[in-house]
């Protein structure tokens, strides 16, 4: 990173910032470097937003903290959390969105497979009344950089027909890792989130549709990193087990919050 720290700029009337990032990770010495230089050069450039970055360490055992460690004296914003032990990429995005402190909060993946430059598209939505805006892959497909292979495309188009059947959910991309919030509404949201795995987004926005808050489903540029750590065949089916985990859920009453009666009216695609 260059020598020069980047100044915390002002963000809310009691010192607290107007925006979160949140960055789950786990064993990620090697893409962390890149992705804090990346978002400490973008805050340099954007003054007008009072940040705060969250990077929690999901039990990491390579230098996973060393690194954010050895960050914090240029990029003061940068606070390192730890799960103890490996929790989960849900249990990590959880445990950070409970401890912002911005107005504003974002969750997005360690190797910025979404670039951190499209968070403006989704603060432009939040900032003109929607409560979540989630980036989408499958809105816009020109948009992909990157493609995964055509397997691995086409399992998440068929994950995703399952996916509005089982939840209702209208929206076109569930897992993008580039999600953000209203921190206000967001709280009770992951105050009742279960999912600690990767199918954690099913559960965040079927939550949010259930309390009636109103969702934005932007398209963003999006590059597939060969890296990825979510295994095609065991993850899977581990999120599909959590789909009907969180139907069983919601039939059992273990979740609070009022059902609207036209959830889909509060949806937009921009």
């Amino acid at each position: 990173m260059n020598s020069s720290p980047v100044q915390p700029r002002p963000g809310n009337r009691d010192g607290s910032p107007e925006l979160s990032i949140i960055i789950p990770a786990f064993n990620e010495e090697r893409r962390l470097p890149k992705t804090l230089e990346h978002i400490c050069q973008y805050l340099r450039r954007h003054h007008d937003i009072g940040a705060e970055v969250l990077l929690v360490d999901d039990g990491s055992n390579d230098d996973t903290a060393k690194v954010v460690d050895a960050s914090k004296n240029r990029f003061p914003q940068l606070r390192l959390l730890s799960n103890g032990q490996n929790r989960g990429k849900g249990f990590s995005v959880r445990h950070g969105m409970l401890k912002a402190r911005g107005a504003f909060a974002l969750f997005t993946d360690a190797d910025l497979s979404t670039p951190i430059e499209e968070l403006e598209k989704l603060l432009a939505v939040l900032r003109d009344g929607y409560d979540v805006a989630i980036g989408s892959r499958a809105v816009d497909r020109k948009l992909i950089e990157v493609h995964q292979s055509a397997f691995r495309e086409q399992a998440g188009i068929i994950f995703n027909g399952f996916v509005r059947h089982v939840t209702g959910l209208p929206f076109q991309d569930t897992q993008c890792g580039f999600k953000a919030f209203r921190s206000d509404k967001a709280r009770s949201i992951f105050e009742q989130q279960r999912t600690v795995g990767f199918g954690f987004d099913l559960e965040i926005l079927f939550l949010a549709q259930r309390q009636g808050l109103r969702i934005a489903e932007i398209p963003v540029r999006w590059a597939h990193d060969p890296a990825t750590k979510v295994h095609m065949i065991a993850d899977g089916m581990r999120m599909f087990l959590d789909l009907f985990a969180i139907r069983w859920n919601a039939a059992m009453g273990r979740y609070s919050g009022s059902v609207p009666k036209q959830p889909a009216s509060n949806c937009a695609r921009e």
